[in-house]
């Protein structure tokens, strides 16, 4: 069976996976707020993975609740977003097979990964981890690289894609059910990285940060 990723998380199956976000939904009781941190990044990487996942969240998600049945018996989520709305997702639809420009973002994601770490690793040897946003300091453990200051990563990674020629021109090796993957052309791989290099202004949040940031 094929892995499946939610954010960095990785799951043998998407069972496996779809098994700890009901965890997150029936260990809370209807009507209250999903308090665990990894719990609430967890929803918000799922998120993520919401074909609407940028009308869902909004200007940023405030806190996840846990929603009463709108149908049937079985409860949901709902996000609260900061400007106070709140409107219900269905976490079904997140686990979805992706489609095929879901793939090659995730592919992307993956092939500039160990330029994220870097600049991570560069905060960490410089004693630099403090909020780029606030100015607060970090724990280690508490620690999100973001793309908040400049261009999205969703924004980086559609100009890509419009330079080579749209979506479906970029090849992928050893896809997976999640869209891990790898581009087939890696001289295309090289100029993915440097366009991402290009573009990308990195800085770093804390979880509750990263939680309220508007998802684009």
């Amino acid at each position: 069976m094929p892995e499946f990723r939610i954010g960095t998380r990785r799951y043998p199956t998407k069972q496996a996976a779809g098994d700890a976000v009901r965890a997150v939904l029936y260990g809370c009781k209807v009507g209250s707020t999903v308090d665990r941190l990894e719990d609430r990044l967890l929803l918000l990487d799922l998120l993520d993975l919401h074909p609407e996942a940028a009308e869902k969240a909004g200007p940023g998600v405030e806190k996840f609740v846990i929603a009463p049945p709108l149908r049937g018996s079985y409860p949901g989520f709902a996000v609260v977003c900061t400007d106070g709305t709140s409107i219900g997702f269905s976490y079904l639809a997140c686990l979805k097979p992706p489609t095929y420009r879901q793939q090659v973002s995730s592919a992307m994601r993956a092939e500039v990964e160990e330029d994220v770490n870097a600049f991570f690793a560069s905060r960490v040897a410089a004693s630099a981890l403090v909020s780029d946003e606030s100015g607060a300091e970090l724990d280690f453990g508490d620690v999100h690289v973001s793309y908040f200051r400049g261009p999205s990563f969703a924004e980086i990674a559609v100009g890509f894609a419009a330079s080579a020629g749209g979506w479906d021109t970029i090849g992928l090796a050893s896809s997976t059910d999640q869209g891990l993957s790898t581009f087939t052309d890696r001289d295309l791989a090289e100029q993915w990285r440097s366009h991402h290099a290009e573009h990308a202004v990195l800085g770093l949040l804390s979880s509750q940060e990263n939680l309220r940031r508007p998802r684009r």
